[in-house]
């Protein structure tokens, strides 16, 4: 794999979905390595259990795939401070702001979303929707 890649949480969620193409698609993605950061964890096990009303073995083994796949980075005061620029400036959530502050802090080339505006780059991230191919 070429491009370091960052995963949105969406990505993630999609390994449990009942959409066969999408977890196909996802666990591909996933499995080639990349990027997560501790608010992508957070946000998994929020949306799993309080949305999904998956079980907290669910969640752990979902979390615990995560983690073996791919580099978990924290969040730090730099990723907030970062975050909250680029919210500001692109109009961003402030929970996407981190997410792509901690992408570009980590020197990622991609960030896989199917939430924000496919193409979008910052820096030297590009936003790439990897499920637009199915439609």
């Amino acid at each position: 794999m070429s491009d370091k890649a960052f995963f949105d949480t969406n990505v993630i969620l999609y390994l449990i979905s009942n959409d066969e193409m999408r977890v196909q698609k996802a666990e591909s993605l996933l499995l080639q390595g990349g990027v997560v950061s501790v608010q992508n964890l957070n946000e998994c096990a929020n949306i799993s259990l309080r949305k999904l009303g998956r079980s907290w073995m669910e969640i752990q083994d979902l979390l615990f795939f995560v983690r073996t796949v791919c580099t978990v980075v924290p969040v730090t005061t730099e990723t907030h401070e970062r975050g909250l620029l680029l919210a500001e400036r692109y109009r961003l959530s402030v929970y996407d702001g981190m997410i792509w502050a901690a992408a570009i802090l980590s020197n990622c080339t991609v960030l896989y979303s199917e939430d924000m505006q496919h193409g979008l780059k910052i820096g030297n991230t590009l936003l790439h929707n990897p499920f637009l191919e199915e439609f």
